[in-house]
């Protein structure tokens, strides 16, 4: 009986794919068969990724998605290399547009530099991949995209839980992640005929917990969900697995949430 999960044979582009979260699903996608390209600026893969390149299974390109261009150079590289591009996976985000990273969350402040940025690296970046990608999955009759929403493009933070210490997810995270579950929508519908499936998922809370982290809000914030606990990275592989393999071969225009029954607890 064949593998239903199995990713032999696929190449999958995965923007993002060396960041904390990002290497963690990379790695279940290579131990599943797949060959995956990571688009980023520096390659941050440590020491348990080297047999995978060396077996050419997992290839770095450097590259910066902010620019269309350098993004059209990276997928022209890929496609040379494997011959296909099958899978794409839009996980990357950076600027205030990664989560916060300290960026102003009050309305009355934010400047439009900033509000501007912070969409383009939740939303923009997305679709200029999707728009680029699109001749090489013409070219090889079909493809797959899966684009990375959040918990809080689907519903609000609780600002009450960061009890003056940590900084709150800015609104222009959430509204560009908003943004791109709607946009996966119209994408499914639009390129369906061209045997183009598109979805998303939607982390909930995944912190990255370090010495430095302030454990009292990271209990606030498991209390706001029904597992009471966050989530490990590896508690994504199983949805990113099953969304890039034939498995979800009838599935197109859905979002699929992890978040430990976050957004669906009042």
């Amino acid at each position: 009986m064949n593998n239903l999960f199995s990713l032999e044979g696929k190449t999958i582009i995965f923007t993002g794919g060396a960041g904390n979260l990002g290497r963690t699903m990379v790695k279940a996608l290579l131990e599943y068969g797949a060959n995956v390209a990571v688009p980023d600026i520096a390659d941050r893969f440590d020491e348990s990724f080297d047999e995978y390149k060396k077996n050419g299974k997992l290839f770095f390109v450097e590259t910066d998605l902010s620019k269309t261009e350098s993004i059209k150079e990276c997928f022209k590289t890929v496609f040379e290399k494997y011959g296909a591009i099958n899978v794409l996976v839009n996980c990357a985000a950076y600027g205030g547009g990664a989560g916060g990273k300290g960026a102003e969350h009050r309305i009355e402040y934010i400047e439009d530099s900033l509000w501007e940025g912070g969409i383009d690296g939740t939303l923009n970046v997305s679709f200029r991949c999707m728009r680029e990608v699109l001749p090489y999955f013409y070219k090889v009759g079909g493809g797959n995209i899966i684009n990375f929403g959040s918990m809080y493009g689907l519903s609000a933070p609780d600002l009450t839980i960061y009890g003056g210490k940590g900084v709150p997810s800015p609104p222009f995270y959430g509204a560009g992640k908003a943004g791109l579950i709607q946009l996966t929508r119209y994408a499914a519908s639009a390129l369906a005929n061209r045997n183009i499936r598109v979805n998303s998922l939607s982390p909930g809370p995944f912190p990255n917990i370090t010495p430095a982290t302030d454990m009292e809000f990271i209990e606030r914030l498991s209390n706001k969900t029904m597992l009471k606990r966050t989530g490990k990275p590896e508690e994504l592989n199983g949805a990113i697995v099953f969304l890039c393999s034939d498995a979800s071969s009838y599935m197109t225009g859905e979002n699929i949430t992890v978040d430990g029954g976050m957004t669906h607890f009042v």
